[in-house]
């Protein structure tokens, strides 16, 4: 049955508008794990636009299910992970001037930067997951890192969604994932997903956990966070 990993950044976003100390992504976590959701996701930038070491160093100590790191493979990153010890790690690409996460990581012409951060990150007992396009030659290069996980970036599916394109879209995932599968990698997906264009991702099958965050903390600012994933775990199990 496939899990909903709750992404809280917005929830910091908000916070950091005023620079005060609400809305707590911290008290975020605690409300989505007990609606539902089996594990928590940040991702903490080199530019700390949203969350920040604080909620990480917080979140360790409270999250009760998994915390997944986004973080881009850098040094820095790295020492902070391998300091923190969150459950998994998920290495992305990261651009300071971009809104969000525009697409996945470029394996391929990193290899070894990723490998040298994967081995590192394993070897303190941390699961690896790297955010790829469905691109069969990215999901080749994950296997040869070493990295336990994929996440599949879906934001050209998203985009693509109610359009002529979307078909073609949604056989690149349906590849990508029996691919990722074949090689021993676990499959995971994000990025764009809301409550009505997961429907079809999740028909696929074979992805393990989804990583949402705006279309659930957007939704819970209408109906509540409580409600909100509820909600979006309901869509995820029942299809």
């Amino acid at each position: 049955m496939a899990k909903l990993g709750l992404n809280i950044d917005h929830v910091a976003t908000v916070r950091q508008a005023r620079g005060g100390c609400e809305p707590d992504p911290v008290a975020a976590a605690a409300i989505g794990e007990l609606a539902g959701a089996e594990g928590i996701t940040i991702h903490l930038r080199e530019d700390r636009r949203h969350i920040q070491d604080r909620d990480l160093e917080i979140l360790r100590r409270t999250v009760k299910t998994k915390l997944n790191l986004e973080m881009a493979a850098t040094r820095e990153m790295v020492a902070i992970a391998l300091a923190i010890k969150p459950e998994q790690v998920t290495l992305v690409p990261e651009k300071r001037q971009e809104l969000t996460t525009e697409g996945g990581l470029d394996v391929s012409l990193n290899l070894k930067v990723v490998t040298d951060a994967v081995k590192r990150l394993r070897d303190a007992g941390i699961c690896v997951s790297l955010f790829v396009d469905p691109d069969q030659e990215q999901i080749k290069a994950a296997s040869k890192s070493g990295a336990n996980y994929i996440e599949i970036h879906t934001g050209s599916y998203a985009e693509a969604f109610g359009t002529p394109a979307m078909g073609h879209e949604l056989e690149k995932i349906d590849t990508a994932i029996k691919l990722a599968a074949k090689v021993g990698l676990g499959i995971n997906a994000g990025h764009g997903l809301n409550y009505v264009n997961i429907i079809p991702i999740a028909t696929l099958g074979g992805i393990e956990e989804y990583n949402i965050g705006h279309s659930i903390i957007s939704r819970a600012v209408l109906v509540g966070l409580d409600r909100a994933v509820r909600d979006m775990v309901s869509l995820i199990r029942c299809t």
